[in-house]
């Protein structure tokens, strides 16, 4: 079905592998096309409560876009390009299931891009960050000169994005770009941990939080508004009902995500 992805689905949790390791995951137009076809799965399979992103091997997350493609192309087609890689990461951000990125080596350039449009990111101790783009004549084009800024700062995503030096996951722990840094080894056990413990959450609370926390950043949405209609929108499902049943009856709750 994939011919650049590897996926797997074990406790509600789906494994999303870039398997590009001899280009270190370089993210070309296939992989682009089987990212969206993967996102339909995500989207669509009520059996995916939640996804992680991670990347071929030991080396690298995905080292960046496939520069043997920009070769040649005009003004129009750079915009085409960046537009569509914007489109496929945007799907990420805004999709109602949470999507993490497991990043098991390097995250450079459109690599780094991938993993900030996930809902959040954890590292392994050998992760390395940057956005190197300037050392190509170039800026990021995947979102990255936006979300670096709303995950780290004004100054220290300048700083990154004008030297293209990368940072370490122990800097890029500091910085707030990932919330935890395992053992390789550990990665992704103790990603799927943290999702088997969000999966335990109501399904359609966690879509909304999502979408309100988006909303502060949408010039064109007033995040306030957004909060006010989902916190109303949750008075209407049997998870709410469920929720405070069982906080009453001091139990656990059992979510059905409707």
């Amino acid at each position: 079905m994939y011919t650049t992805i590897l996926t797997g689905l074990n406790n509600n949790i789906f494994t999303i592998t870039i398997n590009r390791p001899d280009k270190l995951n370089a993210l070309n137009k296939a992989v682009f096309e089987d990212l969206n076809k993967v996102l339909d799965e995500v989207y669509t399979n009520d059996d995916i409560l939640s996804a992680v992103i991670t990347g071929a091997g030991t080396k690298a997350f995905v080292a960046g876009a496939d520069i043997t493609e920009f070769k040649g192309l005009t003004v129009e087609e750079g915009k085409a390009l960046a537009k569509a890689g914007q489109d496929t990461f945007f799907r990420i951000e805004n999709c109602p299931k949470p999507i993490i990125a497991a990043v098991n080596g390097f995250a450079l350039g459109g690599g780094c891009e991938l993993a900030m449009s996930c809902h959040f990111r954890v590292a392994s101790n050998n992760a390395k960050f940057g956005q190197p783009e300037v050392n190509l004549g170039l800026i990021p084009g995947y979102g990255g000169t936006q979300r670096l800024v709303q995950l780290i700062g004004k100054g220290r995503a300048i700083e990154l994005l004008i030297s293209g030096n990368m940072i370490d996951a122990a800097t890029a722990l500091q910085y707030g770009l990932v919330n935890q840094v395992f053992e390789a080894a550990q990665l992704l056990p103790e990603t799927y941990r943290l999702l088997a413990n969000i999966n335990t959450k109501a399904p359609l609370a966690i879509g909304a939080c999502i979408s309100a926390v988006n909303a502060a950043f949408d010039e064109a949405r007033d995040g306030y508004a957004v909060e006010i209609d989902a916190f109303g929108f949750c008075f209407a499902t049997d998870d709410m009902q469920e929720g405070t049943q069982a906080f009453m009856e001091k139990r656990k709750p059992l979510f059905s995500g409707k």
